[in-house]
């Protein structure tokens, strides 16, 4: 099978490849070299060596006419209708030997790198993350989109890290930098569709899509097609080898109809790293594919935990939501005790949704509050700080933090920030007015914006201010909440993390309509116990006896068998108290 793109073969030479069933010819042309016809081989690909170093620029030229940048790009320079690069990271001066860390010790944080300032500016931020307890980084797309700014999911480019960013050789020094203060990063990838402006794959590749199946975007990937399955295979290798990075973030691989193409991705990756390298691949699943967490994949994002704690905490039942409006606390109760919420059920829509997953660790799932999906996708991008009271707040999170679930901050959330996180893109004439409008139509049906007048307070995507009022800024915060992070993260790398291999459920009790008990069995033999009141009245509560309280949201200094309003308690029982 052909390497995708552009590979450098010594200091003067690369072999391009291109998969182009529909073209009569191919030619590479090289910035002031003559152009380079390739040669047709198997299976539509044309390929050929020519003579060119790293940083020449080129595109490929179809039947005599159609110029179009490499599919499989390492950096555009000059954006997405821009010449291709030649690229090479393989001479970057790497300077901290890693091998990773076990999954069991995430602590992940997603952020936006454009928001932050790109590379550099993500790079100020790492010793204060690595201070407070976080163990990961999670990147948002990096794949090359139209414009300077989108919030990474209209990439049409994967291979090419976005050059408003900074260069491939900015990210490895990212990375490394990360890998020296002890972070891992992983890397938000979309194999689910392309973005609408600079896609030209279906002018000379059509069997790269299927007309016969249609999703959000479009026609969907064909990954029937090896060709196809390989582009997005050899993708995910050029991040975790090339780059060095340590795992990655698949997003909404329920538009994927092909599972079987995700367990060979598991397998080539995982066969791919070198030995006793730590690799972490996580799953964004609307379908809850349990099977998929027993085959290569380690964890998957909850949005069934989400979506139960964010109805408890706001009282908001719209849109997906409604899955949640009855019993959320049961659902909770479920989250915590099993995995998932739906594993069979139907959902809204009376379509049955997921599979068993209570005979998974806890670890094999992600636990958040809030993540880009759950805030940017509101109308006005607001955050839990902004959306319930603190002291409610201030309780999930322990939640979040000591239970035995991997948790997944948002970016400014550890500083309460309270600046919206919006949509934002940076498309220009007619696509931007088609942008504009379908994002407003998206919430004619929530109450708050059935009025057209409501509609056109929505912020529009394209405006530079729209990408400006998103950025996190520590004046706008609510007080004490990095210190109460910094607390429960002390807490969880010393009580939780180093126990949790082995770690399994024994029981959750739901107490009240938003009061809960959860215990589960550590892998030293401990208890683990944790008793949450969402609402605004105290609830009685059995309290443990001869527990080591860890943490009390409501700072309540005289233990007693009532949990407060809007309170969680977190307690240590040794193993001699095991509860029957």
């Amino acid at each position: 099978m052909h390497r995708h793109g552009a590979q450098l073969l010594d200091a003067t030479s690369a072999r391009f490849a291109l998969w182009a069933p529909d073209a009569r010819n191919v030619s590479v042309e090289i910035e002031q070299r003559p152009a380079v016809e390739l040669l047709a081989d198997e299976d539509g690909w044309y390929s050929a060596v020519a003579p060119c170093q790293a940083g020449d620029r080129y595109h490929f030229r179809i039947d005599d006419h159609l110029a179009v940048p490499d599919p499989a790009s390492r950096y555009q320079p000059e954006g997405v209708q821009g010449r291709s690069a030649v690229v090479d990271v393989g001479g970057f001066a790497w300077q901290h030997p890693w091998h990773g860390r076990p999954w069991h010790e995430a602590v992940i944080q997603e952020l936006h790198v454009g928001l932050l300032g790109g590379y550099e500016g993500v790079a100020k931020q790492l010793p204060r993350l690595a201070e407070l307890g976080i163990s990961a980084i999670e990147l948002m797309p990096l794949g090359q989109f139209p414009g300077e700014r989108n919030w990474g999911y209209d990439g049409v480019l994967p291979f090419a890290p976005q050059h408003s960013y900074g260069t491939p050789q900015g990210l490895c020094a990212l990375v490394d930098q990360a890998h020296g203060l002890g972070l891992m990063v992983l890397v938000d990838v979309v194999y689910n569709h392309f973005g609408p402006d600079g896609n030209y794959l279906a002018q000379y590749a059509g069997p790269f899509f299927r007309q016969d199946r249609q999703t959000p975007w479009g026609a969907a990937i064909d990954f029937r097609q090896p060709q196809v399955r390989e582009y997005f295979i050899q993708n995910a290798l050029m991040w975790l080898c090339d780059y060095r990075c340590d795992g990655l973030r698949l997003d909404a691989v329920h538009a994927i109809d092909q599972p079987d193409f995700l367990v060979e991705l598991a397998s080539r990756v995982r066969a791919a790293v070198e030995p006793g390298r730590h690799i972490w691949l996580v799953l964004e699943n609307e379908h809850n594919q349990a099977a998929l967490l027993e085959q290569g994949f380690d964890a998957q994002w909850n949005d069934d935990g989400h979506n139960a704690l964010h109805v408890l905490l706001t009282g908001e039942t719209e849109g997906y939501y409604e899955d949640y409006k009855e019993r959320p606390i049961d659902q909770l109760a479920r989250c915590l005790a099993e995995g998932f919420v739906f594993q069979g059920q139907a959902n809204r829509h009376g379509t049955p949704r997921g599979e068993p997953s209570g005979h998974l660790p806890p670890t094999s799932f992600v636990l958040f509050l809030q993540n880009h999906d759950q805030v940017g996708n509101r109308a006005l991008g607001e955050r839990l700080t902004c959306l319930c009271p603190p002291p409610a707040l201030k309780a999930a999170t322990a939640l979040l933090l000591l239970a035995p679930m991997i948790p997944l901050l948002f970016m400014g959330e550890d500083d309460g920030s309270r600046k919206p996180f919006l949509f934002f893109t940076d498309f220009h004439d007619e696509l931007a007015d088609a942008v504009r409008q379908g994002r407003r139509g998206e919430f004619a049906h929530f109450d708050a914006f059935a009025d057209p007048r409501k509609r056109e307070q929505i912020p529009d995507p394209n405006a530079q201010a729209t990408f400006e009022t998103s950025k996190p800024r520590q004046q706008d915060v609510l007080a004490g909440w990095h210190g109460l992070y910094q607390q429960l993260l002390e807490l969880r790398r010393r009580h939780v993390i180093p126990y949790l291999p082995g770690t399994r459920a024994l029981a959750t009790e739901v107490l009240a309509a938003k009061a809960l008990t959860a215990r589960w069995r550590l892998g030293n033999g401990q208890e683990l116990r944790i008793d949450l009141n969402l609402d605004a009245t105290p609830q009685p509560v059995a309290l443990p006896a001869q527990a080591q309280r860890l943490y009390d949201s409501s700072d309540n200094a005289h233990p007693d068998s009532t949990l407060a309003a809007h309170s969680c308690v977190v307690s240590l029982l040794p193993p001699a108290q095991e509860t029957p």
